[in-house]
């Protein structure tokens, strides 16, 4: 039993003494990674690199006149997090960039791609992915099934017609921006982004008509702007989404809620969705019983004042019972103008 003890204890160490030279060593690894910055330099073409480009991990081109990006210079940055060509002439990707395994950021905004390729979904580590301002007309139909780290998307001012279906997958995803595009529809499966704050599928202008019904599943959803569209009716299961605390609807032609509950604020138009979900409008107030007339009127327990949420009735006003109500030696005090006098008739 000792040995084993023992035997146990030398394992841990060992343990110990590897995991602490595997992080010295991804320490120094770290340490000899470069940044390099080849923004706004009007460069036409990439000039041939005079070091290691597996010693790079953020790579900045932005601002350049770049019509492509070679493919052998792609696959060899293999360390790199963070890779910026925004704001070029760039009018397709290398697939080479599916070798970029430790990818986590990806700025291609501003240029001309007509498409993104399918590889982009084998940077199984990327966290943010920006396009927006380019000619997209569509994305990958799998993009969203391995990237499963994805929190941020955004896709704004493009031709998207649709969003595919696998984009639902992304489980971790927190924003995603899809305004000024062509979009006809959203996918149906919205409720699996259980991560997702902030989605913006505004300004689709004379496209977009409908919103699916899980939008209203989105229960992290903070912000919701679908501003104009042409969305008639909003779908009742926003009602209830609990987290929501900023809703944008205007330029649309709105008639579900109407304009007045709009006018009242979000809570209002909230609860106006959820008692539709679960069964039409609020029901009419009910008419107060002769009890409560009587209450009302001072003939139990004295004159009182009598509260909003009485009148309204959602509470049951307190009394004094009267034995023998039925009697017929009581039944000549509830004449008409007995009933209904200020006095008090059952004072004690």
């Amino acid at each position: 039993m000792m040995y084993e003890q023992q035997q146990h204890q030398q394992q841990m160490r060992m343990d110990t003494k590897k995991k602490a030279a595997h992080e010295r060593k991804k320490s120094m690894d770290e340490e000899r990674l470069e940044i390099v910055d080849l923004s706004g330099m009007s460069l036409d073409a990439l000039p041939n690199p005079s070091l290691n480009l597996g010693t790079i991990c953020k790579l900045d081109l932005s601002n350049n006149n770049l019509q492509n990006i070679p493919e052998s210079l792609t696959a060899r940055l293999l360390n790199v997090l963070v890779l910026d060509v925004h704001s070029n002439q760039l009018k397709s990707l290398p697939n080479s960039i599916g070798c970029l395994s430790k990818l986590k950021v990806l700025n291609v905004s501003g240029n001309l791609l007509a498409f993104l390729p399918k590889t982009i979904e084998n940077c199984r580590s990327l966290e943010d992915l920006n396009a927006n301002f380019n000619k997209l007309s569509q994305l990958p139909d799998t993009i969203g099934f391995e990237l499963h780290n994805l929190k941020k998307l955004s896709v704004n001012s493009n031709k998207l017609v649709f969003l595919p279906r696998s984009l639902t997958h992304l489980s971790s995803l927190r924003v995603l921006d899809a305004r000024l595009n062509c979009l006809r529809s959203l996918p149906e499966d919205l409720e699996n982004l259980i991560n997702l704050e902030i989605l913006n599928v505004s300004q689709n202008f004379q496209y977009l008509e409908t919103l699916p019904y899980s939008i209203g599943l989105l229960m992290s959803l903070v912000e919701l702007d679908v501003s104009y569209n042409k969305i008639t009716a909003l779908p009742d299961s926003i009602g209830c989404l609990k987290k929501l605390q900023k809703l944008t609807v205007q330029g649309n032609p709105m008639s579900s809620p109407p304009p007045e509950v709009f006018e009242q604020g979000l809570h209002s138009v909230k609860e106006y969705l959820s008692e539709k979900m679960n069964g039409g409008h609020k029901s009419p107030p009910k008419k107060k019983s002769w009890m409560g007339k009587l209450v009302k009127y001072g003939t139990f327990n004295g004159a009182r004042s009598v509260s909003r949420e009485e009148k309204e009735g959602f509470i049951m006003p307190e009394y004094r019972s009267i034995d023998g109500l039925a009697s017929p030696r009581y039944m000549g005090m509830f004449s008409p103008r007995r009933l209904f006098s200020p006095r008090n008739y059952f004072t004690r």
